[in-house]
């Protein structure tokens, strides 16, 4: 896996290259797409923001649905233009929206072990469920149940600018704009040829992605009508947490040194009394102990997931009379995701060991009957190798295997996605003032999930079930072949025939459909206030949605017998109606006046009616409404605020979903004696919390001896509620727009915004639910309530285990949640001409107040605003910015771009880390030098607990090399920043994954990209 010098080499040499090829072009006079006066690239206000028709000759303002192009709202909107994108050559949405400060990286390519296929955008880190993605201010079919868009499928090639409106956008885009939206813009009616093709490689030489598209578009019949083709692929190559040396081993976060699974090779099995002993390298029996060697493994996962792509995106408009234009827009896509992750096998699934399987030493046999009470003389006649179930002195012990089949090979999960939306219209004059738009589309997207290299967990217990080496008892599944669990990796037992009855391909397909129609009329009265000149302008209108979605599982996947699939896949089908009424209105009170050059009010309502598919269920009606106001008391500066209510129906996996065991993420069981790697790390339970252990699943003979969560992670238990009701957003920003006279082309925005949700559709964090029974604001009554619902491995005493008898912590859904963030935007955009070279910089930066998650009213109210967890996620830095400074000289764009994230620490490391459901054994992790196990890292000196601020260049040419010829390269990461280290357990395993947070710090390292562009 590792990378050769000669790749490198070869690598550093085309750079070079194209380096000097920047330079021997330079003397050519060129036109640059950034010029003096013109918004710089990077992120923009609204007020820089092009608002002319879109590929369809629609105009869209984001945050209304009132048509006016020389509108500028009071809702402030970051704008991120065409010649950005072009800049930072992003290959697909999510790689855009990711870096933006805001906008907390959610699912995307760095994401490997929870990535479903999809990809999508956490606005103010309310959720990626809280915000709404649109294409040209419609939203389009969702990838899935949760009812989000999949970015994969923007078609980047035509976009012209990205609008990102912070804030409740119900009023005007329905339920679920509750954080903001994202508003992708395509391009106004094009004509001519474009074809982009771009290479981007890793200095390691590993992780190529190569993306190709050809754009066409043509205006004819005098000018009456307008339509674009557009056509693309793009090919993402993997790269495996292996091939760099922070991510090779996996370390804990608890002890720096080698972590990994206890799902490991050779095998552990649940020892009554003894905890888990793992059996020694020769198969012949257990090593003294708990301590056991943990299974790495990550060189088996990967940083860049892979990742194919076909889309193709189709646009037109025409005017069949001077009043009435009919326009259309569709869209498909096909692209495929594959995650990669180590190999399966068994995750402490209870097996019954007969005491004549033929790979039972005489050492290990003895220890199994000793601990399990069986004599020393029925355990020898147990051996006799005739007995068969149902005879006379048959015996068989039962016992949690860990037990990780390397020999199958990796677990791959392909997601393959065919996706289509579309779109036809007409819209027309009712007045010389007064338009009309009326518009239906429809869309479906399926995602078929082909699950491979997953072990049976039946089919494991079979393998056991045997008396000789060549064949299984009787009632075991057919082709049963016995397998010797108890001896080394590869032994002779793991043949072919053995590795097919183990493992089966499994599927599970998603499919989500959306219908919708929306008729409007928008425009003015033809009147207007005494002291204002423009008129006043409204909008009204109906809208109408359908959505449907269906999870169908096979019988494996929705048993839940895959191992190491996290739980089973339920069947899940349904759907519901909205239907509503919507209205708004814009008023210019005075304008043109002293102080007073302009003062505008506006103002919203939206009313839904919902209907959802199940029986006796009534449905629920829900209220919107916003209103702001803007003042610009003089030339040069505005003074802006809003205030909107805003509401998120429950989705379809909310209100649908089964209850099912799964996994979630937790570092500490407060009932455990022993580390994930078998070393003590506190004294047995006694007194109360000894009670509450026991009145969990745990049991005598086992909870003295109960280990951490392996890797972090521990069964919960969970599903949908159709008694949910629809979450109430409140949210509200104030604040001005400066663009001096004095100084030409210079513009600054600062915007406080502040969004409550209350009665928020929520679980508790893994934290709440351990606090609540053990912690300071816990019941620590071995009969509550919180306690009992915690449910233990009755072979183990610890939260991991065969789903089906270990449920774990119990993390329902509920309306008691509550979440508020708040902050300061601020956005500055100035542009230069000095003579010999033109001077354009754009930055946007966030401050975060706070980003507070409250699950239950008797829970801790969290505020994650400068750290990280396991209960947080992802680190949530309280300062992020964006920069990016561009010099156009003699034709040819050097451009860079400065990104900065703020420093975090670890949750535990609060002050009130009590309160926060930590206690003093796990309120830190580890701190010092890495010590001689941690591989490739030892010496280096670390410290988990924080993790420093991080700033990331980026640098860019841009340059014409003919005419119609425009050749851009560009090095990212520039000065090659290594990722925070943080082990494996530090974070939720979606995001803490390969030893840091690849999602939000740069994983890879010092990247190339190339491109080329040709225009006629």
């Amino acid at each position: 896996m590792r990378t050769t010098f000669r790749s490198r080499l070869l690598t550093t040499t085309l750079f070079v290259g194209a380096v000097m090829a920047a330079g021997s072009a330079s003397a050519q006079q060129v036109d640059s797409t950034v010029t003096p006066g013109a918004p710089a690239p990077g992120v923009v206000t609204q007020e820089g923001a092009d608002t002319a028709p879109t590929a369809t000759g629609d105009i869209v303002v984001t945050g209304t649905l009132i048509k006016n192009p020389n509108l500028v709202q009071a809702t402030p909107v970051k704008v991120v233009g065409a010649d950005e994108i072009d800049l930072q050559q992003a290959n697909v949405a999510e790689e855009l929206l990711r870096e933006l400060p805001g906008i907390t990286p959610s699912i995307g390519s760095a994401v490997n072990n929870g990535n479903g296929g999809a990809s999508f955008a956490n606005l103010r880190n309310l959720g990626s469920n809280r915000n709404v993605v649109l294409l040209d201010g419609v939203r389009l079919v969702p990838a899935e149940l949760n009812g989000r868009f999949d970015l994969n499928n923007v078609p980047l090639a035509l976009i012209d600018r990205v609008d990102v409106l912070t804030g409740g956008a119900s009023t005007t885009y329905g339920a679920d704009a509750v954080s903001g939206v994202i508003n992708f813009i395509t391009r106004r009616n094009f004509a001519g040829l474009e074809a982009n093709v771009s290479q981007q490689i890793s200095e390691e030489g590993d992780g190529s992605v190569f993306r190709a598209d050809v754009t066409i578009g043509a205006n004819f019949d005098d000018g009456r009508g307008n339509a674009v083709f557009s056509i693309g692929y793009q090919e993402s190559d993997p790269i495996y947490q292996g091939a760099r040396d922070y991510g090779f081993l996996a370390l804990s976060s608890g002890t720096g040194g080698g972590g990994g699974s206890g799902t490991a090779v050779p095998s552990r099995f649940s020892i009554p009394g003894q905890g888990t002993r793992q059996v020694n390298a020769d198969g012949t029996a257990f090593r003294p102990g708990n301590a056991f060697t943990a299974f790495n493994f990550n060189p088996f996962n990967v940083y860049q997931t892979p990742f194919d792509r076909f889309n193709i995106y189709g646009a037109a408009n025409y005017e069949v009379s001077d009043d009435v234009e009919v326009y259309t827009r569709g869209i498909f896509s096909k692209n495929t995701v594959s995650t990669i992750i180590a190999p399966s096998g068994s995750f402490g699934v209870a097996v019954d060991i007969p005491l004549n399987n033929p790979f039972l030493t005489d050492a290990l046999r003895n220890t199994f009957c000793s601990a399990n009470g069986i004599s020393a003389a029925a355990c020898a006649a147990a051996a006799n190798p005739t007995l068969t179930p149902g005879d006379a002195g048959y015996q068989t012990v039962t016992s949690a295997l860990f037990r990780r089949a390397t020999e199958v090979g990796p677990r791959v999960s392909e997601y393959s996605t065919q996706f289509f939306d579309y779109r036809l219209g007409a819209r027309g004059a009712i007045t010389d003032t007064i338009d009309w738009d009326v518009f239906g589309s429809y869309g479906e997207s399926e995602n078929l999930q082909s699950i491979q290299g997953y072990t049976l967990n039946s089919r494991v217990a079979d393998s056991f079930l045997a008396n000789n080496t060549t064949s299984c008892f009787d009632g075991t599944a057919a082709g049963c072949v016995p397998i010797n669990w108890f001896g080394p990796q590869g032994n002779a037992t793991w043949t072919d025939a053995a590795v097919d009855f183990l493992n089966e391909t499994s599927t599970v397909r998603t499919r989500t459909t959306l219908a919708q129609a929306r008729a409007t009329i928008s425009g003015d009265f033809g009147v207007a206030s005494p002291l204002s000149d423009n008129p006043i302008s409204f909008a009204v209108g109906g809208e109408y949605r359908r959505y449907s979605a269906s999870q169908a599982s096979d019988t494996l996947a929705a048993s839940g017998d895959l191992g190491g699939a996290g739980g089973p896949a339920p069947n899940i089908t349904g759907g519901y109606d909205v239907y509503e009424a919507i209205g708004e209105l814009i008023v210019p009170l005075i304008q043109n006046r002293p102080f007073f050059q302009d003062l505008t009010v506006e103002g919203g309502i939206r009313y839904s009616s919902y209907t959802i598919d199940a029986a006796g269920d009534p449905g629920f009606n829900t209220t919107t409404w916003k209103a702001a106001g803007s003042w610009t008391p003089f030339n040069g500066l505005k003074i802006r605020g809003n205030y909107a209510r805003a509401v998120r129906a429950p989705n379809i996996a909310e209100l649908f979903s089964p209850v099912t065991t799964g996994l979630t993420n937790l570092q500490d069981d407060p009932c455990a004696t022993f580390d994930d790697n078998g070393n003590r790390i506190r004294p047995n339970p006694t007194g109360t919390l000894r009670a509450i252990c026991l009145a969990q699943g745990a049991s005598a003979a086992n909870v003295d001896s109960i280990a951490q969560p392996i890797s972090g992670q521990a069964n919960s238990t969970g599903g949908g509620n159709l008694l949910l009701d629809p979450e109430v957003g409140k949210s509200w920003t104030a604040g001005v727009v400066f663009t001096p006279t004095f100084v030409p082309r210079l513009s600054i925005s600062v915007d406080y915004f502040n969004i409550k949700v209350d009665g928020a559709i929520t679980s508790p964090a893994p934290g709440d639910a351990i606090s609540a029974c053990f912690g300071a604001t816990g019941t620590n009554s071995p009969t509550s309530a919180a306690c009992t619902s915690i449910r233990r491995d009755p072979l183990t005493g610890g939260l991991n285990g065969d789903p089906n008898t270990t449920p774990g912590l119990f993390l329902s859904l509920s309306n008691l949640g509550r979440l508020e963030t708040s902050g300061i935007d601020v956005t500055a955009n100035y542009a230069h001409d000095i003579g010999f070279a033109k001077l354009s910089l754009a930055g946007s930066m966030t401050w975060t107040d706070k980003s507070t998650f409250q699950a239950t009213a008797a829970s801790f109210n969290r505020d994650c605003v400068g750290y990280y967890s396991a209960n947080c996620g992802q680190p949530i830095p309280e300062w992020q910015w964006s920069v990016r400074g561009t010099a156009t000289v003699e034709g040819v764009d050097i451009s860079l771009l400065w990104r900065h994230i703020g420093s975090t620490r670890y949750e535990g490391a609060a002050g009130d880390f009590v309160a926060r459901g930590f206690d003093e054994d796990s309120r830190f992790i580890f701190e010092g030098t890495l010590p001689a196990s941690a591989g490739r890292l030892a010496g280096r000196q670390v410290n988990f607990n924080r993790i420093e601020a991080k700033d990331y260049f980026d640098l860019t040419t841009r340059f014409n090399v003919a005419e119609n010829l425009t050749f851009t390269a560009g090095i990212q990461n520039l000065f090659d920043i290594e990722p925070p280290l943080v082990g494996g357990e530090a974070g939720s395993t979606t995001f803490n994954s390969g030893n840091t947070f690849p999602s939000t710090y740069d994983a890879i390292g010092r990247r190339y990209v190339m491109a080329a562009k040709i225009r006629f």
